[in-house]
């Protein structure tokens, strides 16, 4: 489908967290790149953080964001990153919350002819009545998203979900062995009534976010995820534009020397890297047990983690005498790593992953197996739907109460997609190669940007 020859105007106004401002800076840039003009809502000592993501300066003007203060946040916090406990959260929601009246200020001077948005639900009542259509964008799944809306729209104003709604999915769902656990299943109701901003809890501001929109942006793509973005268009009633999910572009810089060095020592595909983002922070126990357990693999390893809760260094967390056991054959780090490039290397062949979005669109395009472990609402379900429905990657066996998993757990995950003699791992290796070979075709990535500039368009 052709792209219609005119630019937009597009504003972006995504929560005051570094993994949606990235996600919504990546598909601004896409759309830069056909041309289309972005003005970019961003926190004002944010903004040099995001600038080296900025590819098309010329088209994305960031506009800064004087961010007001609440009590209870460090003076001068803008973004979740600026806080130390999790709790004070919500009070950068509520700084947010706060910022209305000069968004509503700059809408009227800039008159965009879209404005993207996610948590801020107040968006749409300021866009509309100047003209503006409002996209409510996200990178959350479209798995995650329908599994919890099925629940909300079915009983409108019933925002106080329990376990037990949550546990299970509805008869309609399009695969039904995707469920909870009771732990994950507890975690998300108390999430979803959190107070989060004001006097309103998580799952209402969702719903209310949903609700209001002209269309619902997903940084998916039906080759993942087809039945649950059906799904969800089926329960919300509004149309949902698909930008495309992964990145094709080649790599700019090479691996770090060293790591490249030690890498290239392992043959071909028998590698096991280990990450969980910059956010993931396991206890000093379950730290030891996972890398107990890669050792128990007796394959080489490369773990890229944040040193566990409590303490200051990845070396002071190593369980004893592990250091002198595993050398030469594995390496512990708690620095910043170049993923993209690590994922590329040939020596890698499994990658245990905490399912963050950014981290599976970068693996599925890659010729490595997948191990999934995850802990936070949107990385459990990308974990079941991975497991479970594509069944491209295996899942960590943890306990169905207390979440914890063993030494022995990691093992037998890794050797499942790792021995080539394993009939499960077979069909799994099977399946991750067939959706890789589908991912990498750069015209179907071509036509998904298209499709997603010709439904803006059609919008306004």
């Amino acid at each position: 489908m052709e792209e219609a020859p005119s630019g937009l105007h597009i504003a972006m106004y995504p929560w005051f967290a570094l993994g949606h401002l990235i996600a919504f800076l990546q598909i601004g840039n896409k759309l830069a790149n056909k041309g289309h003009r972005i003005s970019f809502f961003i926190p004002s000592k944010t903004q040099p953080k995001l600038q080296p993501f900025n590819h098309f300066p010329n088209l994305i003007t960031f506009v800064p964001i004087t961010v007001p203060h609440v009590d209870g946040l460090p003076l001068g916090a803008e973004t979740t990153a600026d806080v130390s406990h999790p709790s004070q959260i919500p009070l950068i929601m509520t700084s947010m919350d706060r910022t209305e009246p000069e968004i509503a200020s700059r809408l009227q001077d800039i008159k965009p002819e879209v404005i993207f948005y996610d948590l801020a639900y107040w968006v749409p009542k300021l866009a509309h009545p100047l003209g503006i259509k409002s996209v409510y964008f996200t990178a959350v799944s479209a798995v995650t998203m329908s599994y919890i809306q099925c629940k909300l729209w079915k009983f409108p104003g019933h925002y106080n979900l329990t376990r037990d709604d949550l546990l299970h999915p509805p008869p309609d769902f399009p695969c039904s062995s995707i469920k909870l656990h009771a732990h994950e299943a507890q975690y998300l109701a108390s999430f979803g009534r959190m107070k989060f901003g004001g006097d309103i809890t998580f799952f209402e501001r969702i719903s209310n976010a949903l609700s209001q929109c002209n269309a619902i942006a997903l940084k998916s793509c039906r080759e993942i995820e087809g039945p649950f973005i059906d799904y969800l268009e089926s329960i919300v009633e509004r149309p949902i534009l698909l930008p495309g999910t992964v990145n094709l572009e080649p790599l700019t810089t090479s691996l770090e020397e060293r790591w490249a060095n030690w890498l290239s020592e392992f043959k071909s595909g028998s590698v096991i890297y280990c990450a969980f983002g910059s956010e993931c922070i396991l206890t000093k126990n379950q730290f030891q047990e996972l890398l107990l357990g890669l050792e128990l693999s007796n394959l080489p390893f490369f773990v890229a983690l944040k040193p566990p809760d409590g303490i200051d260094t990845v070396e002071a967390a190593l369980p004893k005498g592990f250091k002198q056991r595993i050398e030469g054959r594995g390496i512990v780090y708690g620095g910043w790593v170049q993923q993209q490039q690590i994922l590329d290397h040939p020596s890698i062949g499994c990658f245990i992953t905490h399912c963050g979005a950014e981290s599976l669109s970068e693996a599925v395009v890659k010729k490595c197996q997948l191990v999934l472990f995850s802990r936070t609402t949107d990385q459990l379900f990308r974990a079941r739907s991975m497991s479970k429905f594509l069944k491209v990657g295996v899942e960590i066996e943890k306990g169905e109460e207390d979440g914890v998993f063993s030494k022995e757990s990691v093992c037998k995950a890794v050797k499942t997609v790792m021995d080539e003699e394993n009939e499960s791992g077979k069909e799994i290796r099977a399946n991750k190669e067939k959706l890789r070979e589908l991912l990498v075709d750069k015209d179907l990535e071509e036509s998904y940007i298209n499709n997603f500039i010709h439904s803006l368009h059609s919008m306004v």
